[in-house]
């Protein structure tokens, strides 16, 4: 009996030793993607992480251990050249012949526009899962309604701010939208099993356990958030609007356009007259960027203050880290306001 077990334990090692082994070689950008990836590669293989856990995806230099993942890989998930604008080059470079998978391109993933003005109303909330001409015929609706001060206003406002920082058409932090990354879970595990059909079973058995898990996380921040929904507060950059809109809680506005550029004199200012003016009743901070630009547009207000984080560079990665994300700037938002 007791060698038979044995027998089976040790089978049953060389067996997880040999899946892993063959999983394919898989290297992901921010940490986020890497919860996803690994969600969907658990018990066949791990994803290696690019961009480190408190870094800037937009400004990053490679560790010649990450460039070693690239070259190596069989794999690459990534968001877009807009949040790391210098990991196409790279990934052009060390993993040319690795299948590159950009998720805010893939096929259902909902895509909101950048918004440009300091101060955000409440029409600029797109809808969720607009078509591409949609999002042209919203845009080009507001071009030719309303007011001429609204237009006026959004002239004028915090463009200083984007000099020397180009963008794309769509805002890359989609990873901010639940439903985005229950779309891209079928993505991953669709790429994988492309890769490594032996483990496709697994893969997509993952994605549907993955899946899941998000729609009870939605449910529960859902119900969070709810007795404060309506409540006005500040970002400290415009990185937050994919969850505003899945959770019908918006901002007021953000200090800086992009964690890339500092804010310009006018904006600031533009931001301090909206905590005045509509009584914000919160001005979040991010814990990697300039804290005294949030001193700056509190001082003299009563708004309370928190902390966001949207890369969860404080958690541990693997699987647990996109929910727990989320769950976070849930927690920081209602406790806030």
């Amino acid at each position: 009996m007791s060698r038979t077990l044995l027998s089976l334990s040790l089978a049953a090692v060389l067996t997880g030793g040999a899946a892993l082994a063959e999983a394919p070689r898989v290297a992901t950008d921010i940490a986020p993607v890497h919860s996803l990836v690994a969600r969907v590669m658990d018990g066949v293989g791990s994803p290696e992480l690019i961009v480190q856990r408190g870094a800037s995806p937009h400004e990053y230099s490679l560790r010649p251990s990450e460039a070693a993942a690239l070259q190596e890989a069989d794999l690459v998930f990534w968001i877009s050249p807009d949040l790391t604008p210098w990991l196409g080059d790279a990934i052009e470079t060390l993993a040319s012949n690795a299948s590159v998978t950009g998720l805010l391109e893939a096929d259902g993933t909902i895509q909101l526009e950048f918004r440009e003005s300091a101060l955000f109303e409440a029409h600029e909330h797109a809808e969720s899962g607009h078509e591409e001409g949609e999002h042209e015929d919203h845009a080009e609706s507001e071009e030719h309604e309303g007011d001429d001060d609204h237009a006026h206003e959004e002239d004028h406002v915090g463009h200083d701010d984007h000099q020397g920082h180009d963008h794309g058409e769509h805002d890359p932090h989609a990873w901010l939208s639940p439903q985005n990354a229950a779309t891209w879970l079928n993505v991953i595990a669709g790429q994988l099993s492309a890769a490594d059909p032996e483990n496709a079973g697994a893969y997509f058995a993952n994605a549907a356990a993955g899946r899941a898990e998000i729609d009870t996380l939605s449910a529960d921040v859902g119900a969070l958030l709810e007795p404060v929904r309506g409540g006005r507060f500040i970002v400290f950059h415009d990185a937050y609007q994919y969850f505003e809109s899945a959770f019908e809680l918006f901002a007021s506005g953000a200090i800086s356009v992009s964690d890339a550029s500092d804010p310009s004199p006018a904006r600031l200012a533009e931001i301090r007259k909206r905590i005045a003016d509509e009584g914000i009743d919160c001005v979040l901070a991010e814990p990697q960027f300039n804290a005294g630009l949030v001193a700056t547009v509190l001082d003299g207000t009563e708004a309370k203050t928190g902390v966001l984080d949207p890369l969860g560079s404080d958690l541990e990665s693997g699987p647990a880290l996109y929910p727990q994300l989320i769950r976070n700037l849930a927690s920081t938002l209602a406790e806030c306001l």
